[in-house]
């Protein structure tokens, strides 16, 4: 995919109540800045935005962090927050960072239309394998529970496996989710997926503490 630039991006987000440049000084302490004790959901690499912001306007009683690296996708996603949202937070983050910002007190993540990284040689770089799964190991805070999402069948195949292996309880799978699911909150390259007739993979993976 192909990035394009956004002009001012940088105004954009220094303006944002939303824009967080530095989780480090969170860590921890993510309840504080939400101002209360409710679940924390996150989405690790968000895109730009309509399925954490869409989540953060139905579910107000759960904190919402959208995560992406990219200063240009970010500032297109507070570009589309049109109500105030105080649970919602988008924070600028190398997922292989996410352990340095977090710690036991992420309740799900959300991996949405993950970069598939097709060569083998790159496989640890997916964000469902063990690379990453013992990174989540430090920031969940009680139960483990991961909510994924692709059109790339083989990463589908691979991160089924990669929970499995690494002791996470399968359910929900399904390998066409929009013959089999309404009223779904969804993301722009999931709809663009789905409006071109291609099979949208989903599992939930569930792990004890």
């Amino acid at each position: 995919m192909r990035l394009r630039n956004v002009k001012n991006k940088e105004e954009i987000l220094s303006s944002s109540n939303y824009f967080i440049s530095d989780g480090t000084e969170y860590f921890g302490k993510w309840n504080e800045l939400f101002g209360n004790n409710n679940p924390i959901y996150i989405e690790i690499g968000m895109g730009k935005g309509k399925f954490i912001i869409d989540n953060a306007k139905k579910y107000k009683d759960i904190n919402f962090i959208g995560i992406e690296k990219y200063d240009s996708v970010l500032a297109k996603a507070v570009q589309k927050i049109d109500e105030d949202l105080p649970n919602l937070r988008m924070l600028r983050l190398d997922a292989l960072n996410i352990d340095q910002v977090f710690y036991k007190e992420i309740n799900r993540i959300y991996l949405n239309f993950s970069d598939p990284w097709p060569k083998n040689r790159h496989h640890l770089r997916r964000l469902s394998s063990r690379v990453f799964l013992e990174k989540y190991d430090q920031i969940f805070r009680d139960n483990k529970e991961i909510f994924m999402r692709t059109d790339n069948r083989d990463l589908y195949i691979y991160s089924l496996e990669s929970f499995s292996e690494y002791g996470y309880i399968l359910k929900d799978i399904s390998f066409d989710l929009h013959n089999s699911s309404e009223e779904l909150i969804t993301t722009e390259y999931e709809d663009k997926f789905s409006n071109m007739g291609m099979p949208i993979y989903s599992v939930v993976a569930n792990k004890d503490k």
